[in-house]
């Protein structure tokens, strides 16, 4: 019996991925939400309060308080949040190095970009991610520090310009995953480089008698608060090498700023709606993103991008199942003979007649539309054979 433990180590590192991460946006958006919640305490009786909640949770009340700077006296026992974060991170980087460096030849590189080696892709993958939380961190210490709606623009915009740059160089889905990783490495660098270092200089001072420093708490709040905004664009990426359609268009880097838009739009609403001051209309505002970018996703394909066409004249299905034959079935086909794969790919077997005619607009959007398939092109797939498969397609419709 033989084992190839490439694809299980790939679904245990992913799994922990998602798990890790739940656990550390659920503690993002629990703790913004408590800090917006937050009310004056009627009583006196703790000094340097700033604020406290009541809350009711599986059958116990709680009652949280959450000081300016900090207690009079440190705890016995204190909680840090951070390894939520770090094997987030920790996970998603292996995810990173497993999908996209290991095969970059088939998931990073577009030879049609740029003919890369393998080890050209991986450190400038690896570079932009550096120069990315530089940038990041850099601005944070700007003046523009003093603004977070100045400084949130201005990183907004350097992250659409990292995602238009790397989609000139690498292959849709690598550039995407890329993007999200550099907003994913700024969010954990915040937690690692400045929010529990700071948090462990409160402590220290504390311990040996001396006022902490409030700006320290004010830095790490802000990174924190940066942090929430730059969570829901993360997950959006996470799951974007499901959709080919946004991917794979020649405008990935437009829609990504698109849906990006949106989510911080939503996630405001949230953070507004915690202090109990409820704008619907930002609701309206991200819903009205949200298809504003759908609708340039649609008009991008069918215009703005020269795709195959069919033309008039009927295709058989011999020769689309050749064409399977000879670009897909390598990695769909029950033992597939592509080194590393050791079953179908996206469980498709495309060596079957069956298979291909009921999956016809699934091959059509991977091959045709988001030409994301063949991986990295490796098969040298034509215009003209793309064109043979939108034709056949639109004949099943």
């Amino acid at each position: 019996m033989e084992l190839d433990i490439t694809p299980w180590l790939n679904m245990a590192v992913r799994w922990l991925h998602v798990i890790a991460g739940i656990a550390w946006i659920g503690s993002s958006f629990y703790f913004i939400w408590l800090d917006n919640s937050l009310r004056p305490e009627k009583s006196e009786k703790d000094k340097g309060v700033g604020g406290a909640l009541w809350a009711v949770h599986g059958g116990g009340f709680y009652h949280k308080k959450k000081y300016v700077v900090a207690p009079a006296q440190m705890p016995d026992d204190l909680h840090w949040f951070k390894w939520e974060a770090y094997v987030t991170w920790l996970s998603g980087f292996a995810l990173l190095v497993l999908m996209y460096y290991v095969a970059a030849d088939l998931y990073l590189i577009d030879r049609a970009k740029l003919d890369l080696t393998n080890l050209q892709a991986s450190g400038l993958g690896i570079a932009v991610l550096v120069a990315g939380w530089l940038i990041y961190d850099g601005l944070c210490r700007s003046p523009l520090k003093q603004n977070n709606a100045a400084l949130g623009v201005v990183w907004f915009a350097v992250i659409i310009g990292f995602a238009y740059g790397l989609n000139q160089v690498f292959s849709g889905r690598g550039a995407v995953m890329h993007v999200g990783t550099i907003i994913g490495t700024a969010m954990a660098a915040n937690v690692f480089m400045i929010i529990i270092p700071n948090q462990r200089k409160v402590v220290a001072a504390m311990l040996a008698g001396k006022a902490p420093d409030p700006a320290l708490g004010i830095q790490a709040k802000q990174r924190s608060l940066h942090n929430n905004y730059m969570t829901l664009p993360v997950l959006l990426i996470m799951t974007a090498n499901h959709y080919p359609l946004l991917f794979g268009n020649p405008y990935n880097w437009a829609l990504l700023g698109g849906f990006s838009l949106c989510g911080m739009v939503i996630r405001h609403f949230f953070n507004r709606r915690h202090k109990d001051d409820v704008r619907y209309s930002l609701l309206i505002a991200g819903a009205l993103i949200f298809i504003a970018t759908m609708v340039f996703a649609a008009a991008s394909q069918n215009g703005f991008r020269a795709r195959p066409t069919g033309g008039s004249d009927a295709v058989p299905f011999a020769t689309v199942k050749t064409l399977m034959t000879t670009h897909c079935t390598m990695c769909h086909e029950a033992n597939p003979s592509y080194d590393g794969f050791d079953a179908p790919q996206a469980g498709l077997e495309l060596d079957k007649d069956a298979v291909i005619k009921a999956n016809a607009a699934r091959i059509y959007e991977q091959v045709v539309v988001a030409q994301a398939m063949p991986l990295g092109n490796e098969t040298g797939m034509t215009e003209a054979e793309r064109a043979l498969i939108a034709n056949w397609a639109d004949a099943q419709k």
